[in-house]
């Protein structure tokens, strides 16, 4: 079960210490000087916060990923957390990237879905295998390796991994949708 409300609230940038204000001040806004409901809750932890912001700025920024495949791969972690903040911000990136309306639908269904590319059907597989038993199968790996080299094999380990301690942290702590963000309905 998600917590159904926050358990800790964002704080607001007048709280931040120095540490948080250096890390925050240039990222996790949205353009408008507002800054993200996770970053806002994770500034309660400062220390936490700068180390983290390394990996997932790989993850999200200099993956060998292409940013479609990433989307992809984050809104399925997402929805199979049931992780309505990540999905929401997603649905906006991915949107961003190219990937469809109907293709985020097809997210839902998972790599059954009909419309699929066989690639992209793959990389959901691989997505659930990871989910449900923290390794990808050997048809799936070999299937991978048809497009994908031992570097992009690795950031696509390391995305699902990512985002599913990103999901479990969302979910635990009831981060709330950020304004103007899509939920699961959206």
């Amino acid at each position: 079960m998600r917590a159904s409300e926050p358990r800790l609230r964002p704080l607001s940038p007048d709280e931040w210490d120095d540490e948080v204000r250096a890390m925050l001040g240039g990222t996790g806004g949205v353009g408008d000087g507002r800054v993200l409901n996770i970053f806002a809750t994770l500034a309660h932890h400062p220390k936490l916060v700068k180390r983290w912001l390394v990996f997932g700025n790989h993850v999200l920024f200099k993956s060998t990923l292409s940013e479609r495949d990433r989307e992809l791969v984050i809104l399925r972690v997402a929805w199979r957390a049931r992780a309505e903040y990540e999905w929401g911000q997603h649905v906006v990136i991915a949107r961003r990237c190219g990937v469809t309306n109907e293709e985020i639908e097809w997210v839902k269904q998972g790599p059954e879905a009909i419309g699929w590319s066989p690639f992209d059907a793959t990389l959901l597989r691989a997505v659930d295998e990871l989910r449900d038993d923290s390794v990808i199968s050997d048809a799936t790996w070999k299937a991978l390796g048809e497009r994908y080299d031992v570097k992009q094999c690795l950031d696509l380990i390391f995305t699902v991994g990512q985002y599913t301690l990103v999901a479990m942290a969302l979910n635990s702590l009831g981060v709330e949708l950020d304004e103007g963000v899509p939920g699961f309905e959206g």
